[in-house]
C-alpha cells in the first residue's frame, strides 16, 4: 500500500523555529514538524505552510 502524503509543498523550502527563529533547509521526505530546533528544542515549521499561517494569525491577535 503506498504511503499517503499529508502535504504537497515540494522538495525545496526552509524550516524555521517559531520560538528563536532558527532556520535550516528543508530535507526532502522529512516533515519539518518531525525535526527539533538545535537551539531551543521546539518543533520546526515549514515556511509557507498552513501552520505558519496559523502562527502569524496568533501573533497578530
Amino acid at each position: 500500500m503506498p504511503q499517503q502524503r499529508r502535504h504537497d509543498m515540494g522538495a525545496g523550502g526552509t524550516c524555521f523555529c517559531p520560538k528563536c527563529d532558527y532556520r535550516c533547509a528543508h530535507q526532502n521526505g522529512i516533515p519539518c514538524q518531525d525535526e527539533r530546533c538545535p537551539n531551543c528544542g521546539a518543533k520546526l515549521l515549514r515556511e509557507g505552510s498552513y501552520h505558519e499561517q496559523l502562527l502569524r494569525q496568533k501573533r497578530q491577535a
